[in-house]
């Protein structure tokens, strides 16, 4: 690969609005290949040529489209405050709580070891949407909910399900609470998480691979509050305190650091297909339709009894190894989606071919940032990366149809970066 032709081959690139005889296609026009992969797909009355560059076509003006009147927008803030009211509000509750259950020495040692499996799940969003991240305010926001506001939601709808509950014996009751109370409260309280973010964020939360980052990250922060609780409750109850947090932790923070992240991301898979349509309505529909395979896997996994390990081995880690076979079939769609957008932009001069397979695909990166790390420009490279990373879905936003002005600034911001991140590599 070599970054010093990328120079040359620039000028020889032709707009993406002329054929190969000179003349402009016709509109509206679905570009052979446009449709890549299930992900995305864009229908032809949507569709429309990537604005060509300036530098390599003087010809071609290029301006950022008017913006609506009369619209201001308050971008992500309304969704914060109103999330940071919520989740001091709802550490009043689990707070006490937590430390009423678990006692201060518990407190601590719980939240210690509740670190280690938080990090392996927390790391595993990190790679899933290492090119195309989710702003950290969202991922906080997705994160404080999980560990806070459902916990609290949780500890307010339970006592509803125990009036309800069986009370001939402590174990029927017990069993009624873990099998059917707290999947259907604790699915309903994470996702609705998710409900409140591809409502309030759509922009950000615009296909399934953004629903399984956000629903991993709720699921994290539920699942981090909760350790806290069943391993510092060991350590306050126990006679045996180190033998039995051991053994929970093995539990727990080993065999099944994903289990809340694979129920949750089941609905968080089904609400992002669903945002792909844009619409309010099929946002609330598939809440409550995702609703229903995280809450199953979450019974079945609670209802796990005396054949625990032939049931984890049997049924637990072949759902946990499909989740992950369905995450990198989402990558792979993506990556492909991905390159063909960033190839419209090539045809517009943006980009050259050779940096298209650098920029979109898994082997182009490992090399580029190889290479760059060798030169002392890996982090700017991964910028790069991730600058014509979000440039393709910007342009995917752009070609579904839906707020068309406010993604065409966004994409004008983006290719205007552009020039300065590929300089950054190549001094």
């Amino acid at each position: 690969m070599s970054l010093s032709s990328h120079s040359v081959l620039w000028n020889r690139l032709l707009p993406m609005t002329m054929n190969h005889h000179g003349q402009p296609y016709p509109r509206p026009y679905l570009e052979p290949g446009a449709n890549p992969t299930w992900i995305g797909r864009v229908q032809p009355g949507n569709y429309q040529p990537a604005p060509g560059n300036p530098t390599s076509l003087p010809q071609q003006t290029w301006a950022a489209p008017p913006t609506p009147p009369g619209r201001r927008s308050w971008g992500m803030l309304p969704l914060l405050i109103a999330g940071t009211v919520l989740v001091l509000g709802s550490l009043l509750l689990v707070v006490p709580f937590l430390l009423g259950n678990t006692g201060i020495t518990g407190f601590v040692i719980g939240f210690i070891a509740s670190l280690i499996p938080l990090s392996v799940v927390l790391l595993t969003v990190r790679l899933i949407d290492r090119w195309e991240p989710e702003p950290k305010r969202l991922l906080w926001f997705a994160f404080t909910w999980g560990a806070a506001v459902s916990i609290a939601g949780t500890l307010l709808i339970q006592p509803l399900f125990a009036l309800a509950a069986p009370t001939s014996s402590e174990e029927a009751f017990t069993y009624f609470m873990a099998t059917v109370q707290a999947p259907i409260v604790e699915e309903f309280t994470k996702s609705l998480g998710l409900l409140v973010l591809i409502l309030a964020a759509r922009k950000y939360f615009d296909g399934p691979v953004d629903g399984v980052v956000f629903a991993f990250t709720i699921a994290a922060g539920f699942a981090f509050t909760e350790n806290i609780l069943y391993f510092g409750r060991e350590i306050a109850s126990s006679a045996d305190p180190g033998t039995d947090l051991v053994r929970i932790f093995i539990l727990r923070g080993v065999m099944s650091p994903f289990a809340h992240a694979v129920f949750t991301g089941t609905t968080g898979l089904i609400m992002g297909f669903a945002a792909r349509k844009w619409h309010s309505g099929y946002a609330v529909l598939a809440f409550f339709v995702g609703l229903l395979p995280a809450m199953f896997l979450h019974n079945r996994w609670n209802s796990m009894g005396q054949n625990f390990l032939v049931e984890y081995f049997v049924v637990q880690v072949p759902i946990f190894l499909v989740a992950a076979a369905g995450i990198i079939l989402l990558r792979v769609a993506e990556g492909k989606l991905t390159r063909q957008r960033l190839l419209e932009y090539a045809r517009a001069g943006w980009f050259t071919p050779a940096e298209v397979e650098m920029l979109a695909t898994s082997r182009g990166r490992r090399q580029a940032v190889r290479w760059a790390s060798s030169r002392g420009r890996g982090h700017q490279m991964k910028s790069f990366i991730k600058g014509a990373t979000a440039l393709a879905f910007t342009r995917q936003r752009i070609l579904s149809g839906r707020d068309v002005h406010i993604h065409q600034h966004d994409e004008l911001e983006h290719l205007r970066r552009i020039p300065t991140l590929r300089a950054a590599v190549l001094q």
